[in-house]
């Protein structure tokens, strides 16, 4: 989930699967969505018990590495080790758990930190060496404190840091375009897994 510095590039569709759903259910909606879109990264929530994680895990990763996309798990970084993913995503973003996270997945894992609202959290992240840095919710959900992600946040981001940003937390498709010029990936995920068709509500938010 590198970004190139030579150029701006359009922001990349970053997928969070449902959370405690079971993989079977899973595995046929992820495989329509990366036939349709090109998603770059494919985020496993950490809620559930080891074995169900695991089994999700494998799912995942078969069709996404067969696609060549990333996948990370939330915060479980022997799961990541075992089940041969790309690294970790961390609900805690301070610089400790970050290069704890760095030291067992080693140099070239996926480590991205959750950052709410807070430009402070995201730079000891930054400066920690997180590959990335999330900042959450956008609009009202249950994301985080309640608080929302200001757009002059990821506007200041995007001029001031290198470390690529991802906006998550209660996207649709006017944010997303607000948003676009200022932000490297858009994690979508309670936004679309509820409908009948997710790849076709999905159609309406990343064109």
């Amino acid at each position: 989930m590198n970004d190139s510095s030579e150029a701006p590039t359009a922001p990349q569709l970053y997928l969070i699967t449902p959370v405690g759903a079971e993989p079977s259910a899973v595995n046929p909606m992820l495989a329509e969505i990366i036939e349709r879109f090109d998603v770059a990264c494919i985020r496993i929530p950490g809620a559930g018990d080891a074995a169900q994680l695991g089994r999700m895990a494998d799912t995942v990763r078969e069709i996404a590495h067969s696609n060549d996309v990333a996948v990370v798990i939330e915060e479980h970084v022997q799961i990541a080790q075992q089940h041969g993913l790309d690294g970790v995503h961390l609900l805690k973003s301070g610089g400790k758990h970050i290069r704890a996270a760095r030291s067992e997945l080693g140099a070239d894992a996926i480590v991205g930190a959750f950052c709410g609202v807070s430009r402070h959290d995201g730079m000891i992240a930054a400066e920690a060496g997180a590959d990335y840095v999330s900042f959450g919710p956008v609009r009202t959900t249950g994301l985080g404190s309640g608080e929302l992600a200001d757009p002059e946040l990821f506007a200041w981001w995007s001029e001031m840091i290198e470390v690529p940003i991802v906006a998550e937390g209660g996207l649709d498709a006017a944010m997303i375009g607000k948003l676009a010029p200022i932000t490297d990936f858009f994690a979508i995920g309670s936004e679309i897994w509820s409908a009948d068709s997710p790849a076709t509500t999905l159609s309406h938010l990343w064109r």
